[in-house]
């Protein structure tokens, strides 16, 4: 079994490509957990409902998780409410992106 924030750290190692910062400090994804069984579950949004990389990106998220010792399987659910803006990103996106 995995904490959120180990998921999370397991999950920042995937980088969106258009911009170049991982997916969590993107503020992309929204919960984490992961049962006794090695089953993990992973919430998460991106930045738009067009985004021509949806299925890599989900992808990458799932290939993450699975990296981790003891996780069996992971599941990967997209929701689009609370949809994605700016303000949910960490500072030093915002500032980047010209958003601080």
């Amino acid at each position: 079994m995995y904490t959120k924030d180990e998921l999370f750290q397991a999950i920042s190692t995937v980088i969106d490509p258009e911009v170049g910062f991982n997916l969590v400090e993107m503020g992309l994804i929204y919960d984490a957990s992961c049962d006794e069984e090695g089953n993990a579950k992973v919430v998460m949004t991106l930045s738009t409902k067009a985004c021509p990389m949806h299925q890599m990106i989900l992808q990458w998220v799932k290939e993450a998780v699975e990296k981790l010792p003891n996780v069996k399987s992971a599941d990967v659910e997209v929701v689009w409410e609370p949809q994605w803006n700016i303000s949910m990103a960490d500072e030093n996106v915002k500032k980047a992106l010209g958003a601080a």
